[in-house]
């Protein structure tokens, strides 16, 4: 067993649960997010969540309850692979993940992950690892990760028509360049990531993700941009915020990164419902003769 979450006040029984929030100024009409809408919520000041997401079962569950934009991120190199970074997921990887995510939402944007060493090279690189994923798995948007140095593939994919997501900040796919994973932009370098976000809106990217920097530089690129920021370890300033559904959900060993708040205890519930499955395998209680054909 895990050890117990303590949930927030609004999650806990007997409170009453707000209904699922959208995106949108009315009530959410039945296609599927787009970029407009995301920046219309920015210009409206309405706050929207992004979450990972691998898989359809996963993806129809984030649907009914409301998440504009699920990503399907090279995450899944930790949490699905196995791995102990996101370096060694492939495009050839995510893509039957993406294809499920697309096909269990209905309502939601996809933005897919552009692994490392699918975009770094050229354009010419990005544009065919993008493609990809929009043509075979149906993703609706592309994330990357990186400033100025990343400002041609961009405009590349911008001009082609596919929709960016920029990410700055903690990059994962530079841990061993950035000396592990740690805050990003203290300091002068603070002033960088202003740029580097400039930059990336003017490139034309839709939206950009701020890990893992100090709250009160997030606010500023926040107060700086007109595209929405996607805030992970950033503080309450940005326009949205990101988790790994399994940090959020309580499916990932504690502890915990500082910024997860655990929602739900699912390690513990699983663990706990799978022994009791056995046990009742084990003592001759399952399956009953109500669970059983004639």
């Amino acid at each position: 067993m895990s050890e117990s979450v303590s949930q927030p006040e609004s999650t806990k029984q007997g409170s009453t649960e707000p209904e699922p929030t959208t995106i949108y100024s009315s009530p959410s009409p039945r296609r599927r997010t787009t970029v407009r809408d995301l920046a219309e919520a920015k210009r409206a000041g309405r706050r929207w969540v992004m979450l990972t997401c691998y898989d359809a079962l996963t993806a129809q569950l984030f649907d009914e309850a409301g998440v504009p934009v699920l990503l399907v991120g090279d995450s899944a190199a930790n949490v699905v692979f196995g791995h102990d970074s996101t370096l060694p997921i492939t495009v050839d990887d995510l893509i039957p993940l993406v294809q499920g995510v697309s096909r269990g939402s209905h309502n939601a944007l996809v933005v897919a992950d552009l692994p490392f060493g699918s975009y770094q090279a050229n354009a010419e690189q990005a544009l065919q690892s993008a493609t990809r994923f929009l043509k075979e798995a149906g993703a609706h948007a592309v994330k990357l990760e990186g400033g100025v140095q990343v400002l041609p593939q961009v405009e590349a994919l911008v001009a082609a028509g596919i929709p960016v997501m920029a990410h700055l900040g903690l990059t994962p796919q530079s841990v061993h360049a950035l000396g592990g994973y740690r805050v990003q932009g203290r300091g002068e370098a603070g002033q960088t990531l202003l740029q580097d976000a400039k930059a990336m809106q003017a490139a034309g990217a839709f939206a950009v993700v701020l890990e893992l920097v100090p709250s009160e530089l997030a606010a500023q690129v926040t107060a700086s941009l007109a595209i929405p920021t996607v805030g992970i370890g950033a503080g309450p300033q940005t326009d949205a915020q990101v988790l790994v559904w399994q940090d959020l959900l309580g499916l990932t060993p504690n502890p915990a990164p500082r910024f997860v708040r655990r929602y739900a205890d699912l390690r513990g519930t699983i663990t706990d419902a799978v022994c009791r499955w056995t046990k009742d395998v084990e003592t001759g209680r399952y399956p009953a003769a109500d669970e059983s054909y004639r």
